[in-house]
């Protein structure tokens, strides 16, 4: 006789209050996506390097008219709290003390992948757009380049973009925004 396997999902609140109850290891790496808790891959040199460029870059760049935030908790709904590589988000005088931001703080999210690309793209960007995350990018290390997902319609993505070494990506959300894709990939 075969047993149905049973899911439990977690809500934020769960999640977060597991992690404060001290269920999880203080070095552990997690996000909580659609409900599932995911331990996230180790972060790589490279992977480091792109994230640090792409802070310093877009702080220089927007850092006076958003939040540059870097691997912070977006709380995109109750069962979802990624922790993207890199957002832009609407600037607060608290600093989001009091609460995550939510899909509506958010102009932008960045996930630099080396080993999670595929992941990256299928679940994680189909989260951003059901939250109706305005735009999306995708540093995808091995290929090479930047892929940029914007205009979220049903929980897809309508514009889709590649740039490649020796290209500009250039912003749907801020319009003269640039960043070349052979600085951020060094």
């Amino acid at each position: 006789m075969s047993l149905p396997i049973s899911r439990h999902f977690f809500t934020v609140a769960e999640f977060e209050r597991m992690g404060q109850a001290g269920v999880f290891s203080n070095d552990a790496r997690l996000e909580l996506i659609e409900g599932e808790i995911i331990e996230m891959s180790p972060i790589g040199t490279r992977h480091a390097a792109c994230v640090k460029y792409l802070s310093r870059i877009l702080n220089h760049k927007v850092g006076d008219v958003v939040l540059v935030s870097t691997q912070d908790p977006i709380r995109l709904n109750d069962f979802s709290e990624p922790q993207p590589d890199v957002a832009l988000l609407k600037l607060r005088d608290d600093f989001y003390r009091n609460a995550h931001p939510t899909p509506g703080d958010v102009l932008l999210v960045i996930e630099v992948a080396d080993t999670t690309v595929e992941y990256d793209r299928q679940v994680k960007a189909a989260d951003y757009a059901k939250a109706g995350i305005r735009e999306m990018w995708l540093v995808n290390i091995p290929a090479e380049r930047i892929e940029v997902y914007a205009d979220p319609v049903a929980g897809e993505y309508r514009i889709v973009n590649f740039y490649q070494r020796g290209e500009d990506v250039k912003s749907h959300t801020f319009a003269g925004l640039s960043v070349s894709v052979n600085d951020v990939l060094g």
